[in-house]
This record gives C-alpha cells, sequence and structure tokens, in this order.
C-alpha cells in the first residue's frame, strides 16, 4: 500500500468516525440524560457520563394511567397496518406490471396523482366518519393500505425482474396468485424490508390519527398519550414533586425520558433490515 493509499484510509476512517459520532452521539445523549440526576442535566453538567445515576423518570412514565394499553395498541396497529400495506401496496405493484391489463397506464397515472393531490382534511374526515371509522381501531388500518410511494418502489422492483421466470413458472402451470405469493414476493425480500421500515416508522410515530379521529381512551397510541403529557409536562412534574418531594422530577427529566420512551422501540427494528435496506433503496433509486 502506498503512502497515498494509507493517507486516503486514514482521512476517510476519521471523517466516517466523525459522521458516525455525529449520528449516534445525539441517541446516547438521551439515553444518559434519563438515567442522570435531573438537576444535573438542567445545568448542562451531562455530556459523557451519567451523573447520579437512578430510573425515578421512567418508574414515573411506567405509572402513567393507560400507558400499557397505549402500547399494545401501538404495537398492534404498527405490526398489522405495516403488513396490511405491504401486501397491498405489493399487490398493486404487481398488477400494474402486466401489460396485458387495458388502460394499465391510465389507471397507474390515476393511482400515482393521489402522491400529489389530496380532497383535503374536511372531506377526508367526512368519508372515514361515513365509513363508520371514528373512534375505532381500524381507522389506523384501512386508509393507510395503499401507499404509493411504496407501490412504485416494489413496481420498479418487480420490473427489474427476468421475464423468463415468471413466463417459465406459467408454462408450468402456476396461477396468477401463486406467482405472485410463491415466486414474486420471495424475491423482493430487499425493497419489501425497506418499504416495511418506511411504513412501520410511519405507524409508530402517528399520533394526529388518533388526535382528529378518536376519543376513547383506550384506542389512545402511545405516541398520542405521550403527546398529550409532554402539553402538560410542567404540570406533571410539579405533582410528581409534590408527591414525593424527594423525587427531583423536573419537566426536561420527563420529556427527555418520553423520548426515549418513543424512540428506542422503534430503533431496535433497524438492525434486522439493515443488510436489506441498503439494497432496496438502489434498487428504487436506479431504475427509478
Amino acid at each position: 500500500m502506498s503512502g497515498n493509499d494509507i493517507v486516503y484510509h486514514i482521512v476517510a476512517i476519521a471523517v466516517f468516525s466523525l459522521i458516525a459520532l455525529m449520528c449516534v452521539y445525539p441517541f446516547y445523549y438521551l439515553l444518559i440524560c434519563t438515567i442522570s440526576d435531573n438537576q444535573a442535566v438542567d445545568l448542562g453538567q451531562v455530556l459523557v457520563w451519567p451523573k447520579g445515576f437512578h430510573i425515578k423518570n421512567y418508574l414515573e412514565i411506567f405509572k402513567v394511567q393507560n400507558l400499557g394499553n397505549a402500547a399494545v395498541i401501538s404495537v398492534v396497529r404498527t405490526v398489522t397496518g405495516t403488513a396490511a400495506s405491504m401486501l397491498v401496496s405489493s399487490y398493486m405493484a404487481y398488477f400494474f406490471t402486466k401489460e396485458e391489463m387495458w388502460g394499465r397506464k391510465f389507471w397507474y397515472r390515476l393511482v400515482v396523482i393521489t402522491m400529489y393531490f389530496s380532497a383535503g382534511m374536511i372531506p377526508v374526515y367526512l368519508n372515514n366518519k361515513m365509513l363508520g371509522l371514528l373512534n375505532s381501531f381500524w381507522i389506523y388500518i384501512i386508509p393507510g393500505l395503499l401507499s404509493v410511494y411504496n407501490m412504485i418502489l416494489i413496481k420498479t422492483s418487480i420490473e427489474a425482474m427476468p421475464p423468463d421466470l415468471e413466463e417459465s413458472a406459467y408454462l408450468d402451470g402456476a396461477g396468477y396468485f401463486t406467482r405472485f405469493f410463491k415466486l414474486v414476493l420471495p424475491l423482493q425480500k430487499p425493497i419489501l424490508a425497506t418499504v416495511a421500515l418506511f411504513s412501520a416508522v410511519g405507524h409508530w410515530n402517528d399520533f394526529f390519527t388518533t388526535k382528529l379521529y378518536i376519543t376513547k381512551p383506550r384506542l389512545y397510541t402511545l405516541q398520542f398519550l405521550l403527546y398529550e403529557l409532554l402539553n402538560q409536562i410542567t404540570a406533571a412534574a410539579e405533582q410528581i414533586t409534590n408527591d414525593d418531594p424527594f423525587a427531583k422530577i423536573t419537566p426536561t427529566g420527563i420529556r427527555l425520558t418520553l423520548t426515549a420512551v418513543v424512540v428506542i422501540p422503534i430503533m431496535l427494528v433497524y438492525p434486522f433490515v439493515q443488510k436489506y435496506y441498503v439494497k432496496g433503496i438502489m434498487v428504487g433509486a436506479v431504475k427509478g
């Protein structure tokens, strides 16, 4: 290895290490602040290591009424919504790759145009009300069944498949649905993992749907419940301190802990799809 190569590798390692640190440190800082003395956090004394280790912030958050039920609703919504959206979006993508479909380009453009134009909030609300989705768990699932953006990514990936594969399956007697479920979908793992991640993050982070359509506390999602608590953060911290003068709970400590409770679960998904993520993005970028 020449001297120039050594210098290049050293600089590259240094630059990418710095970028990695910039990405990882905010999450690390968030975690150490949630387990550090709240007064030290407020004074800016927590930067690298926790100070005055405790888990009182988490214990107080877990005492929030209806938190467990809200967490279950969020998990079920994320899993169900992601699976349903992937199935519908991938089927529509496969559907639009069929050249023999009558008016294929017209119907495809009609679907794609909904990415750029919508009816507006009031008509959508009235439509969901007419469908009986208000105060229903299905308001989290049905309106998001088809993601046009994800459909386009999957369609692009399917079109990159060698046409001989499906033709051979057809000659062997495989029907339309057999080819879709047993041939096409198994070959789309990278792009499916990518769009599943997009969909899961969207479902997990959404609180506005609950705010707009749900009034029953038993259907609140974790994000909406914590959003409501964030709006009352100062009063909540004062109430906790009044109940337990030794708790030393501050609004900042509660706010950081709430953020950690919401962020950590979805972050745990990334390692399982990382090997597919880059490849899936490239498939959509190169052909699209």
